[in-house]
């Protein structure tokens, strides 16, 4: 390359004008374009933009097992930002966690993923950073994590048990698409730091599908990661979806069977609906392409046509669960449970329904939820709340019915799980449980 280089300086030199100012200036807007994308692609924006702050300069609280961690300015600011960053000291940043003043990041910064990420890669992203970004000068909070883990010194043990550093390597049997998934999935999207169940001293399992913990689901926050690699032909997860239903998903947070709820809804609005189909593509054949766990054998208490048979008598007796359905839910989740495609999601073989921990469903019943709006589909859907109206017993008999009918098989609902749902949700959306007077 250094000698590619040095031939077109000569020839320039001698007054043959190879490339003109134009085709330069088009390059490197091309690099900055290029950047740009594999900072979504890194759905960096999410966690570095602070409520109502400037995109990228930090401050966003991050809970976490050691405390509340702020994100960093990652803004060209000189003093505040990483604008004195040599590209090294980036790369440094991205792949191993380690700042430009030598220090260690926290973990919360997705380094262990992020060190799969090419040279080339890491180049655009540099100079998207420093030449597309505005600077701002804004100084995130100090952590508030307590002893011993505010001590970074042990951070340099972690990196040694947990983060392999290794550049991303293509499998030789995978095609093309699968692999450029799999750099994607396992490196800037960072799939696994939520999706994959986290150790005693917080560590990702896995950091790759060569590991059966890759991406088998975790509960995030109140929220429910679900098992990506659950559920064959005909199951309840994401390998019974076709890889067009992958990239709706992706690309609009919903599809003919599901909708996008939670955290995973900023991810959506912010990283994945940005990329291009190819790459969605990709993402969906490596994720149709990993060893995929059979769904345990459990049975349901009521098959679809008797469901909709209850739902649609003139008597339904003392059950409690299936009326709080035709009150609260029936008019578009449908007697079938099927909704509508793309507009209310199928509660019939339903990740989020048939999760083992019911955490996710009793979120969306008591705050709702809220569909993001993305290029394709910029009609923010909702979802109401129902935590106002529904008693904690109320609610766990509504779950309990979801999950057992249409031939679904989540296990029973507790009030007390409820209870505990309620309680960590924020006071402006449920302020208190409702009365219910006899």
């Amino acid at each position: 390359m250094m000698i590619y280089r040095n031939q077109l300086i000569t020839l320039a030199a001698c007054g043959t004008m190879l490339f003109s100012a134009n085709s330069m200036a088009a390059a490197d807007d091309a690099q900055l374009a290029r950047g740009e994308y594999l900072a979504r692609a890194g759905d960096c924006v999410a966690c570095h933009t602070a409520p109502g702050g400037k995109d990228f300069a930090g401050g966003l609280p991050l809970e976490s097992p050691l405390g509340v961690i702020y994100s960093t300015n990652i803004t060209p600011d000189l003093k505040h930002g990483i604008g004195a960053y040599s590209r090294d000291d980036f790369a440094s940043a991205l792949r191993e966690g380690i700042r430009a003043d030598g220090a260690k990041l926290y973990p919360a910064m997705p380094y262990p993923s992020y060190a799969n990420v090419t040279d080339e890669d890491i180049d655009a992203l540099y100079a998207y950073f420093m030449e597309g970004v505005e600077a701002d000068d804004s100084q995130p909070p100090e952590n508030d994590v307590g002893f011993p883990y505010n001590q970074r010194w042990g951070i340099t043990a972690w990196n040694w048990m947990f983060a392999d550093g290794e550049l991303f390597q293509p499998d030789p049997e995978q095609s093309d698409a699968a692999n450029r998934g799999a750099y994607l999935v396992q490196g800037l999207a960072h799939c696994g730091s939520c999706h994959t169940p986290r150790g005693l001293l917080f560590q990702e399992k896995a950091l790759d599908s060569s590991e059966g913990d890759y991406l088998s689901g975790e509960v995030l926050g109140g929220w429910l990661a679900p098992n990506i690699r659950a559920g064959g032909e005909g199951g309840h997860g994401l390998q019974s979806w076709s890889e067009q239903d992958i990239v709706d998903y992706l690309a609009t947070g919903r599809n003919d069977h599901n909708a996008v709820v939670g955290e995973m809804s900023s991810v959506i609005a912010h990283s994945t609906s940005h990329l291009n189909e190819d790459d969605l593509l990709s993402i969906a054949a490596y994720l149709q392409a990993l060893p995929r766990e059979a769904d345990e054998d459990r049975q349901s208490a009521s098959s679809p046509e008797d469901t909709e048979a209850l739902l649609t008598s003139a008597e339904l007796g003392d059950d409690l669960g299936a009326r709080l359905y035709l009150d609260n839910c029936n008019a578009c989740h449908l007697a079938n449970g099927r909704g509508a495609p793309q507009v209310f999601p199928s509660l019939v073989d339903n990740s989020l329904v048939n999760a083992e921990d019911p955490t996710g469903l009793i979120h969306v019943i008591l705050a709702g939820a809220r569909l993001p709006s993305t290029p394709n589909k910029p009609e923010e859907l909702a979802m109401p709340d129902f935590g106002w109206r529904l008693s904690d017993d109320e609610a766990a008999e509504l779950a309990t019915f979801v999950r057992s009918a249409w031939g679904n098989h989540g296990s029973t609902v507790a009030a007390d799980q409820v209870s505990e749902v309620r309680s960590e949700l924020p006071e402006d959306r449920i302020t208190s449980e409702p009365v219910i007077e006899d």
